[in-house]
């Protein structure tokens, strides 16, 4: 691996927290093997997760050509360094938590991670091989197996935010009590 882009969420400014040491741990393992890392802690970065106005319009009208915000081209920056990307956040109701929810929104623009060619052909520009998401969780695997919530948050996470986008490989991991 050449080079990992992590995104956390809640912020490490939570000193106790569970998701806190799993990212501990992860870039430890990281570092051991030799790879090179960054973290996005979205709330250190500020990053803002609601869509404003502007950056609707573009997204509904499909207008690749359009300005960008400034923070949404460094995350796709950010995006086109890494080889892999990690995801490492709690389980929020059912789905990762607002603020990466609303990264996803601003980052993965059209003309970014999908466009349609002149043929109508569903196109991206990410390039990313591999990404991995642990979450850690109040239930165990086995009850949120049992009730259908694991399944729908593969399907979502994986399928529709990474490999839909162009991600060639991606896995997801619970951590439930």
């Amino acid at each position: 691996m050449k080079r990992a882009r992590i995104s956390t969420d809640p912020s490490s400014e939570y000193k106790m927290f569970f998701s806190k040491e799993v990212l501990r741990a992860f870039t430890e393992g990281l570092r051991e093997a030799g790879h090179t890392y960054e973290v996005g802690d979205l709330y250190k970065m500020g990053f803002k997760s609601k869509m404003d106005s502007e950056q609707h319009y573009r997204e509904v009208g499909l207008d690749p050509d359009a300005p960008l915000p400034k923070d949404v081209i460094r995350e796709q920056e950010k995006v086109d360094r890494a080889d892999v990307l990690a995801f490492i956040y709690p389980v929020w109701w059912s789905d990762c938590p607002a603020k990466l929810k609303g990264w996803f929104d601003r980052v993965w623009t059209y003309g970014y991670a999908y466009y349609y060619n002149k043929n109508g052909e569903r196109q991206t520009r990410i390039a990313v091989k591999k990404a991995v998401v642990i979450c850690s969780a109040g239930h165990t695997l086995d009850y949120l197996e049992e009730v259908g919530i694991a399944e729908s948050m593969r399907r979502i996470m994986l399928y529709d935010r990474l490999i839909g986008v162009g991600v060639k490989e991606a896995k997801m991991e619970f951590l439930g009590v």
